[in-house]
């Protein structure tokens, strides 16, 4: 980039104005480091930015493939293995600030921790937060990954690391990868075969929320979890 003023270069930018104040597209032109012939790393991050067909911005970096961004023009698998990285990194800053203990007190918290990564994958994840008798947040964990339609949940491998945890209550959560968040009848039948689940361990399900393309459902505000809650870990709506 140093055939781009000194005061347009993203890196002495950065060094002067702070991260925070960059364009995306300058972010990203100093993760890629160099250009390529006849376009500066600043023209590479725009290009990659604009994605291909709907998919535009950090949303379309998440969610291709290092394949196919290392397809793309000026890139190659150097880059997009940097890019990759960057992203995971931002990725386990959030999750890593989701495990240090944060109250949860509605749905709209726990969509605030997860909504953002989990509505970007292309595949059925489902994942339990474990929670204190406070509803703080012990840890987030992923208990199975499926296919487009399904994630096949055992009540075995949910609460195992609840018991491994102590945790006094569990959130249920699992994505829609449609980005439509309705409940399906598998869905509400697996939710309540949890939640009897952990009344009998003395673990309370709070909530299941199905996340979708930025929005979300909660199965406790629908009045679909089953068995009424057991009142000391109770989470308000």
């Amino acid at each position: 980039m140093r055939e781009l003023p000194a005061d347009s270069r993203p890196r002495e930018r950065l060094a002067q104005l702070g991260a925070e104040n960059l364009a995306t597209a300058e972010l990203l032109a100093i993760i890629l480091r160099t250009g390529s012939r006849g376009r500066t790393a600043l023209d590479l991050a725009q290009l990659l930015l604009t994605g291909e067909g709907d998919e535009v911005g950090l949303r379309y970096l998440a969610t291709a493939s290092l394949n196919e961004l290392a397809k793309r023009p000026g890139i190659g698998l150097v880059k997009a293995i940097q890019v990759k990285a960057a992203l995971e990194l931002g990725r386990r800053l959030v999750r890593e600030g989701a495990e240090r203990g944060p109250s949860i007190r509605s749905p709209r918290d726990v969509f605030s921790l997860v909504g953002d990564e989990m509505r970007l994958y292309d595949r059925e994840h489902f994942r339990a937060l474990h929670l204190n008798t406070k509803n703080q947040v012990l840890a987030q964990e992923t208990v199975a990954v499926g296919s487009l339609s399904a994630a096949l949940v055992h009540p075995r491998e949910l609460f195992k690391g609840c018991v491994k945890r102590s945790a006094a209550a569990v959130i249920l959560l699992h994505n829609h990868p449609s980005g439509d968040p309705e409940p399906s009848s598998e869905d509400i039948a697996l939710t309540r075969r949890l939640v009897e689940a952990g009344s009998i361990l003395g673990i309370e399900v709070l909530d299941h929320l199905v996340i979708g393309d930025g929005c979300y459902v909660s199965l406790k505000e629908r009045g679909l979890l089953g068995l009424p809650a057991a009142g000391t870990g109770s989470m308000d709506k």
